[in-house]
């Protein structure tokens, strides 16, 4: 992986000072980073590291992340509906809904 893939954005801000507890582990609550569950770390040739947060992705779902197509029109979509640009549909799917019991 380039450094490019890695920083997606080049400037980074002092957040907070961390000490490692007595097993050597780090915690990032303290710091003010989100909840996330997973990172990728990278490790420079100074000893500086990165922590790239990861999300988690059903393995049902990871085909999309993987066909840039169809990511591509899922985006396109998305944007659309945000942008109120709607096309109706040609069945009126009101007929599928339960109603609340």
């Amino acid at each position: 992986m380039t450094k490019q893939d890695l920083l997606k954005d080049n400037h980074f801000e002092e957040v907070s000072e961390a000490r490692m507890d007595s097993k050597n582990r780090i915690t990032l609550a303290r710091t003010g980073a989100v909840k996330v569950f997973s990172f990728r770390v990278y490790k420079n040739s100074l000893g500086q590291y990165i922590l790239d947060p990861q999300a988690t992705v059903p393995a049902h779902e990871a085909w999309l992340f993987k066909n840039q197509e169809a990511k591509e029109a899922v985006q396109k979509g998305l944007k659309d509906a945000k942008n109120k640009r709607l096309v109706k549909g040609d069945e009126d799917y009101a007929q599928y809904l339960k109603e609340s019991a």
